[in-house]
């Protein structure tokens, strides 16, 4: 297992350029949008359970009159 402070001089020098790979800013801005995604397609169950659930409820009351 590599030490703390070989890890963060690797990512030190991804940061700077000097070595290839992921930078932080570029891995926080990736955590960021795979949460906002997740985030989004849980809203957009919701909202499809919802639709359908609405449309069912627009049917039976047609039907009741």
């Amino acid at each position: 297992m590599r030490q703390p402070v070989q890890r963060r001089r690797r990512q030190a020098e991804r940061n700077s350029g000097q070595r290839a790979g992921t930078t932080s800013d570029d891995r926080d801005r990736l955590r960021a949008l795979e949460r906002e995604n997740r985030e989004l397609r849980q809203a957009n169950e919701i909202l499809r359970k919802e639709s359908a659930y609405f449309a069912q409820a627009e049917l039976d009351r047609r039907f009741k009159r």
